[in-house]
């Protein structure tokens, strides 16, 4: 990054991203329906089938972050970052075999959110304010690091200051205000396409340039090609890795924006289908996680453009130093504009996603209980655009190694909403004052363990019975979680003669099975 603009490669991306903002407004016209409809403007009118459900879902899930992050991880600590990869493999089966459960309930009640869902099961609003709360809590540090992602590429075109990454904001603040949820689904099919050509051409063209990839992974060196094997009661990285790959899987379609993507289905059977069509995505991401060991094969650490961007985004610039350094201007444009407009997707299905939230179970239950559909509508629209401003002062306002160490807690809190929701999801045993209790201790305990760890990592080692066993913390403190909440569901359920409320039946569970 030398600090001049490059003028080839800003117009190329600046084509592209003209061209989503175009697709983005021409949204509200494809597969019309009434936008002052919350079901409408916030799932799309439930009506995508198996092909846009799976741009939609991928967008959703794979970001821009993602894109610069993993292999960042790589670059940085090597063999540990590649636990993304199983995770999304895990991920899957699961949603195959859990998530129609939650679409037919869902279709049946109209539910709108996983906290609509929790209300009805438990007939406890403070536990589905809790799910609600918790989740747009988890996500506002995601949508932050999708801007983050764009603020990497824009400083890689060579452009500095604020106004680059306030147009982007308004931008996609317009055309999510006016096309809700069909707007991203829309621009993912771009998004994708962009992205699959830019990491086929990657993996062929820079190892090609590198000498192959027997001298990359060569160049990397044994300590970043392999987990610290397990000692004398010590269970080393590979504890460390197997919880974050199975905590991660666990969390993932927990986040309000993956429970967006589901809802917004035709039918559970699209879901099961894009359960298996899915792990595409899987693959390239792997392939996208070798970019950091390229950057390692390629020096990148030692060029000027990397030690220019290394002071402000630490070694999440490695991939753009890579793509600068490897790459024609023409298609450094084109592949930072891949990475730009897969920050814009996910941002904006997270926005609409903990708008949602906030409308159906904060504002709508406590402040506007006889609120109208269009007057719901409307909240939720104003509600996009405030968190969206949160996450942009976020991003402005704190220096980025805070909002990258804060994500770190999004799959902590996220993964504590698992005993409510999918647990819930086949039986309603569990007392409501139980799983607040689970979720309070699984909250507070994982975020001792962050804290203990000073943000730099969320592998907290445990000591038991003599053995050091390193795990992911949200996997420990939802250990923790369940427990508490069985043992107090069980008391709590000894003492109780009053009769529980549950406003589903079995048969919702299976709708259109």
């Amino acid at each position: 990054m030398s600090g001049q603009i490059d003028w080839t490669a800003l117009a190329v991306f600046a084509a592209f991203f003209g061209l989503v903002t175009v697709l983005g407004f021409f949204a509200s016209r494809w597969r019309r329906g009434d936008l002052s409809e919350l079901s409408e403007w916030g799932l799309g009118g439930r009506r995508f089938g198996t092909v846009v459900t799976w741009f939609l879902l991928g967008g959703d899930l794979y970001t821009a972050y993602t894109f610069v992050a993993v292999p960042a991880l790589m670059f940085g600590a090597g063999a540990m970052g590649f636990f993304a990869v199983p995770y999304t493999v895990l991920v899957y089966p699961i949603l195959f075999a859990v998530y129609p459960r939650l679409w037919s309930v869902a279709h049946a009640k109209g539910c709108v959110t996983a906290a609509d869902f929790v209300r009805l099961r438990f007939g406890s609003g403070t536990l589905a304010l809790a799910v609600a709360l918790t989740g747009i809590v988890a996500t506002m540090p995601y949508i932050a690091l999708q801007l983050v992602g764009i603020e990497v590429v824009i400083a890689g075109l060579g452009l500095h200051g604020e106004l680059p990454l306030l147009i982007a904001f308004v931008v996609l603040a317009a055309y999510t205000y006016t096309s809700g949820l069909r707007a991203p689904a829309m621009i993912a099919v771009v998004k994708d396409a962009l992205i699959y050509i830019t990491v086929i051409a990657a993996v062929i063209v820079i190892p090609a340039e590198l000498g192959g990839y027997a001298k990359i992974f060569a160049s990397v060196g044994s300590t970043k090609l392999l987990l610290t094997p397990a000692s004398a009661h010590n269970l080393g990285q590979q504890s460390g890795y197997i919880t974050l790959a199975l905590g991660s899987a666990f969390a993932l379609f927990l986040y309000p924006h993956a429970v967006t993507g589901v809802l917004s289905s035709s039918s559970r059977h699209v879901i099961r289908r894009n359960a298996l069509a899915l792990p595409a995505y899987s693959v390239a991401l792997g392939l996208i996680a070798l970019l950091g060991y390229m950057a390692v094969a390629a020096g990148v650490q030692h060029l000027p453009a990397y030690a220019a961007g290394f002071k402000a985004f630490g070694a999440n610039y490695a991939v753009p130093a890579l793509f600068l350094q490897m790459f024609p201007s023409w298609f450094v444009g084109f592949a930072f504009a891949a990475i730009a407009i897969g920050a814009l997707v996910p941002a904006a299905i997270m926005s609409i996603a903990c708008a949602n939230l906030f409308t159906r179970n904060i504002y709508k239950e406590y402040i506007d209980p006889d609120c109208t559909s269009a007057r719901e509508c409307q909240v939720a629209k104003l509600a996009s655009l405030a968190v969206k401003i949160g996450a942009l002062i976020f991003v402005l306002a704190l220096p980025q190694q805070y909002a990258i160490n804060l994500q770190l807690l999004g799959g902590i809190w996220i993964i504590q909403t698992l005993p409510a929701v999918l647990i819930g999801l086949y039986t309603r045993w569990f007392n409501p004052w139980g799983l607040l209790l689970g979720w309070a201790a699984g909250m507070w305990t994982g975020m001792q363990m962050e804290l203990s760890l000073g943000f730099k990592g969320s592998i907290y080692a445990l000591h038991i019975l003599g053995w050091t066993v390193p795990c992911y913390a949200a996997l420990s403190s939802l250990v923790l979680n369940i427990a508490v909440s069985a043992l107090a569901s069980l008391a709590i359920n000894a003492l109780s003669r009053t009769p529980r409320s549950d406003l589903t039946a079995d048969a919702d569970y299976l709708r259109g099975a």
